[in-house]
């Protein structure tokens, strides 16, 4: 199955809103249970992913000046681009208010100097608002499995990077090793949705998990898919026995 025809309520219609809904329901548990369920290993996936990015940026000799991070959720990928380069103006783009409104609530927290390089604003992935060759740099954490045409999703965000820009997706994915991918498919399919129902509002959230990462394109197929839309330099690595990718590409 084509990881657009998995729909987090198996209700038919736009799979894009009930994404939204989804995660509107489970935006003030997120950041708890994105942490539980990885043992806060996806703070390192992150500064790995964006430590890759950042020699991608020093090889081609990019500034970024302007940076968009889509389904950018509670944010936590946007607070640490802009760690890194303070004097960027950032972007968050997210289909879901409640994400964003607990991102808003971070924001707020910031010195104002800080706080005035970071927006949160509600976004569609697969049609952005922005002008052609806007940014320098566009990042996706688990998100591109959740767009409802992933192809489109990725023509998008080609078409809004400037020149020689990158884009660096980060994704869930299932390990490649047979003794590994059995004992992933434990975790993720008996003990993730179990954690969902005790502590998320929306226990359906922790079911599609697994399901949509199961459906969605991976590693080689990924980055074909990538350079379908038109990007170049398409590669990836993988971490933490295949159990997440992260894949780096650049606009020619």
């Amino acid at each position: 199955m084509k990881v657009e025809n998995v729909e987090p309520y198996r209700e038919g219609g736009e799979k894009g809103k009930q994404v939204e809904r989804m995660f509107d329901s489970i935006a003030p548990a997120y950041d708890f249970m994105n942490t539980a369920m990885t043992l806060g290993l996806h703070r390192r996936w992150r500064d790995t992913a964006l430590d890759a990015v950042a020699e991608a940026l020093a090889e081609n000799r990019i500034t970024p000046e302007r940076i968009l991070d889509v389904a950018t959720g509670t944010g936590d990928v946007a607070f640490e681009l802009h760690r890194r380069w303070p004097k960027a103006s950032i972007t968050g783009a997210d289909l879901s208010e409640g994400m964003l409104d607990v991102a808003r609530r971070k924001a707020d927290a910031l010195p104002l100097h800080d706080k005035a390089m970071l927006t949160f604003e509600t976004g569609d992935c697969l049609a952005l608002r922005f002008k052609d060759d806007t940014f320098d740099l566009i990042t996706v954490a688990y998100g591109v499995r959740n767009f409802e045409h992933l192809l489109q999703g990725y023509r998008e965000m080609e078409r809004v990077l400037r020149p020689g820009g990158i884009l660096c997706v980060i994704e869930l994915s299932e390990p490649e090793n047979k003794l590994t991918h059995a004992a992933y498919r434990f975790y993720s399919r008996t003990l993730i949705p179990l954690a969902g129902r005790m502590v998320s509002r929306d226990p359906r959230a922790y079911t599609y998990l697994p399901e949509s990462i199961a459906a969605a394109p991976q590693r080689r197929d990924m980055a074909l898919l990538m350079q379908q839309a038109g990007l170049r330099r398409c590669r990836w690595r993988s971490l933490t026995f295949g159990a997440v990718t992260f894949y780096l590409a650049q606009k020619k």
